[in-house]
């Protein structure tokens, strides 16, 4: 991590605690967890400036906001407006037992969801809680079970839908990466960048709705292919003329 050289004021580390209002073991916790920049070295002093202070009041800020050191980390380091939009937690915070009393999924259930990845640890993402998205998931859950998917084919979903987004997830990184067209614009391509993360808020409902769209219609599509190949299988049993059996003859 790199050295902060400021011509402003340089403070020993106890200073820059007073003024945060910080203790000092809090600081050297921040800075082991890769939060702050290393301060400059003067002599045998490591001496912190405004930076640090800044950093140290928007850490304080995301924390009072719910986000985990992870998530306020990748906040930090990339300084980039409108990225905590992406960590945002939905609502109220669920513990996971909260999560399976209000959702009334059975336990065991709730247990394969999450060993296939369905509903992943809030920690994986930055989060220090389940949320309401987590919630309408588990109630989605049930009103599945209600209408007669059985638990088996509920994790097989999934664990289906885990593993095929992530590689489509994957697929959408590189491409507004730039590794997936290395044609394309790099300037121009960090420009949508930022224009996309400053607009988090906009861009999540967005992209749903896209989602949700082609969801819909590539159902729609299997569907008909299915009950026409069901359909056409029908028809060759049922023909004489194909050597099938003719309803009737049995």
């Amino acid at each position: 991590m790199s050295q902060v050289h400021s011509g402003g004021p340089a403070w020993r580390i106890d200073e820059l605690a007073r003024r945060a209002g910080l203790t000092v073991d809090t600081i050297r916790y921040y800075a082991r967890e890769g939060l702050l920049l290393a301060p400059a070295k003067q002599g045998r002093n490591r001496l912190y400036g405004p930076e640090h202070l800044e950093r140290l009041d928007r850490i304080r800020e995301l924390q009072a906001r719910r986000f985990s050191l992870a998530a306020i980390r990748a906040i930090v380091d990339v300084d980039r407006p409108g990225l905590e939009g992406l960590f945002t937690t939905a609502g109220r915070g669920y513990s996971l037992a909260e999560l399976i009393d209000r959702s009334g999924v059975d336990e065991s259930l709730v247990s394969g969801l999450r060993e296939v990845g369905l509903l992943p640890d809030p920690s994986e993402f930055g989060g220090e809680s389940y949320d309401d998205n987590d919630l309408g998931l588990l109630r989605a859950v049930a009103e599945l079970r209600s209408i007669g998917m059985t638990a088996e084919i509920l994790l097989a979903l999934g664990r289906i839908y885990v593993d095929h987004f992530g590689a489509l997830q994957r697929d959408v990184l590189d491409m507004l990466s730039g590794r997936a067209h290395p044609a394309w614009d790099a300037a121009e391509l960090v420009s949508v960048q930022s224009q996309l993360t400053a607009n988090a808020q906009r861009l999540m409902p967005a992209i749903n709705q896209l989602l949700n769209y082609v969801h819909q219609r590539t159902l729609q599509h299997l569907t008909l292919e299915a009950v026409s190949a069901d359909r056409a299988a029908a028809s060759i049993v049922e023909s004489p003329d194909a050597g099938g059996v003719a309803a009737g003859d049995t």
